[in-house]
């Protein structure tokens, strides 16, 4: 009798081992969706990496050995990734000292909205974009952040 409960207390054992091994791969998987491919070509063409997220990179001088500064020109977006890429080194944004001087901004007719739009460009998951020069951001990424969504 005693070597029945053993058995059946170990085989219970092994279920539970399983199952939070099951939960920890599945953990992994979805991290798997979490990427951008960057392409320093349009149409997703020439040299090309891989980037797994969450990454924050202040600059592109040195990635996988490759220097990306201002030379991605085509990315593709994993199904699980937000990418928002910067002009600026260090994600600052270009015009946001004039933000500082609101008569100045207003007299130039710059709006709060229109410095954001000018200094970082967001991605949502499964985007493609062939080409920056579309969004007037040919040459000018020089630092990212790629980010998990659940």
């Amino acid at each position: 009798m005693k070597q029945n409960k053993l058995a059946h207390y170990g085989f219970k054992a092994l279920i539970v081992i399983l199952v939070i091994l099951g939960q920890s791969t599945n953990a992994y998987a979805k991290n798997d969706h979490c990427w951008v491919d960057l392409y320093d070509d349009t149409q997703f063409e020439g040299n090309h990496i891989r980037l797994k997220g969450p990454v924050q990179l202040a600059n592109l001088h040195k990635v996988q050995g490759k220097d990306w500064d201002k030379k991605v020109e085509s990315i593709v977006v994993g199904p699980k990734a937000t990418l928002t890429v910067f002009e600026n080194k260090n994600y600052k944004l270009t015009l946001s000292e004039m933000a500082n001087h609101p008569v100045l901004m207003k007299s130039l007719g710059i709006t709060t909205q229109d410095i954001l739009e000018d200094s970082e460009l967001i991605f949502h998951a499964n985007s493609k974009v062939h080409g920056f020069g579309e969004f007037d951001f040919y040459h000018k990424i020089r630092s990212l952040m790629l980010s998990c969504v659940k």
